[in-house]
Parts: C-alpha cells; structure tokens; sequence
C-alpha cells in the first residue's frame, strides 16, 4: 500500500526547513544520530523532520524548542533553516493558500 505524501503550504515548508537541516548536516560529515545528540533530541526526531514528516501522511510540526537547537548546534540562524515566504497559519486562511488570508494588514515576518 503506497504512503500518501503531506500536501498544502505547511506540508511544503516542512519538507523545506528538513532539507535545509539536512544540508547543514551533511556539509558538516555529521550522522543523524551526532546532530540528535548534540541537540538533545532524538535520532528519530531528526530522521523525521528531515523527511518532513512527523507520522506517515502527516507533514512534520517540530516544537520550537528543537529547531532552536538544531540551529544552535549547527551554527546558523532560524532564517537559515526555514525557507520564505511562511506559509499563512492564521485563523481563517485558506489552508491550501500559501498567500495573506483577505482583508489582513498583519505582516507574516
């Protein structure tokens, strides 16, 4: 039975903010596990974020928290490893829209 892959504008930048851990990772020669524990995270955690997936059909929603550390650990910034625009998370957006829900003036950065 084949895994239905996450879709919409958050399934997207997951993917994005994993591929980006990835390369700073690799760049460095570092396996998951070392990146894991120089973090303080899980080599799961790692796994499935790179993947941008948090269960199979799932799109990955890191905590706060891990991605700081991650940054921390790989010595770049937040901006560094999530890509731009953000996608709208606010109440009332179209969830298959990547753009400003109608009628805001509240910037998204």
């Amino acid at each position: 039975m084949a895994t239905r892959r996450p879709a919409g504008p958050w399934a997207d930048f997951a993917r994005e903010v994993g591929i980006r851990v990835q390369r700073q990772r690799v760049a460095r020669g570092w396996s998951q596990q070392a990146l894991a524990d120089a973090a303080g995270v899980g080599r799961y955690t790692v796994q499935k974020l790179e993947k941008g997936e948090s269960a199979p059909g799932s799109a990955a929603n890191p905590t706060l928290r891990t991605v700081m550390a991650l940054a921390q650990v790989l010595g770049v910034t937040l901006d560094d490893l999530t890509p731009g625009p953000w996608p709208d998370l606010r109440a009332g957006a179209s969830p298959d829209a990547g753009g400003d829900a109608a009628g805001s003036d509240v910037s998204q950065r």
